[in-house]
């Protein structure tokens, strides 16, 4: 088990920063600067959970101290360059992240977003720039309880879901009969599942298996349907239109010129290192 890093250089951290551990360099395309309307001129804000490692989560560099990091911190970086704008990545559980795109307070929300028709009423969303997969997770010694979804809709069972996320909506769904416990990160999950305090956990499949290399003990042991989300988009702030297309245009570059594949790359790779797991706040 990786350690957890407790030195939080509390000062340091609001992040009203352009850091993001991937470097993601400028589009070779990207526009001097941007005529898109954004919260605050000449910049780009993203709210986002550092907790979904391998999209977002604070990787530990060579001095020790956590820096955000992820494939969704790389393309946030890679779409404020190709708009000409500067980056500001605003940390929050991933409700806040829901709640700063219904209120307007920032221009995106990359944090693993599903398409969920849901949300529209709040957000708008670019086109699908990852396509991964939903699974139930518990850890090594139970892992044979659990053949199929039926096993996980059992009275007495506790399954834990992210607040906020898609994963309440699955655990409802084929676990309506267990005690659904709501967490506010991915880690608590993490933490509460090898502590014995839940039974099994519902977990986006690319984050379950960034975190069994860091928890050899957790087990991903079933594959869950999800037909409603093609994948993962960026949140946008509604009535915004010229926002959404350029958003869409950096995106479809991203992915045209083989950088959201390197991205993907990078930080599957970090997220296999040293890892902070929590919340940095100022």
């Amino acid at each position: 088990m990786k350690k957890m890093i407790a030195l939080l250089l509390a000062a340091m951290m609001i992040f009203s920063l352009t850091a993001c551990g991937s470097g993601s360099a400028a589009p070779a395309a990207a526009p001097a600067e941007s005529a898109v309307s954004t919260v605050e001129a000449g910049k780009l804000t993203v709210a986002t959970s550092p907790d979904f490692a391998p999209y977002e989560f604070y990787a530990i560099d060579a001095d020790g101290k956590p820096q955000l990091a992820g494939f969704d911190m790389a393309l946030a970086q890679y779409i404020a360059d190709y708009m000409g704008l500067e980056l500001v990545v605003v940390p929050i559980d991933f409700d806040g992240v829901l709640m700063e795109l219904q209120t307007k307070s920032v221009d995106l929300g990359i944090a693993g977003l599903s398409a969920d028709p849901k949300r529209e009423s709040i957000m708008d969303f670019s086109v699908i720039y990852y396509k991964g997969g939903q699974s139930f997770v518990t850890v090594q010694a139970n892992a044979g309880q659990y053949s199929s979804l039926d096993d996980v809709n059992v009275p007495g069972l506790t399954v834990g879901a992210q607040t906020g996320s898609i994963q309440v909506d699955l655990a409802e769904q084929f676990s309506a009969d267990a005690d659904i416990m709501q967490l506010p990160k991915v880690t608590d999950i993490i933490a509460e599942l090898l502590a014995g305090k839940l039974d099994g956990a519902y977990i986006e499949t690319a984050v379950a298996q960034s975190y069994a290399q860091t928890y050899p003990d957790l087990a991903i042991v079933l594959d869950v349907p999800y037909e409603a989300s093609e994948g993962s988009a960026v949140g946008v702030v509604k009535d915004n239109p010229d926002l959404l297309a350029a958003v869409n245009e950096a995106i479809e570059a991203a992915m045209a010129d083989g950088s959201m594949d390197r991205f993907v790359a990078e930080a599957n790779e970090q997220a296999g290192g040293e890892i902070y797991e929590g919340l940095l706040e100022g």
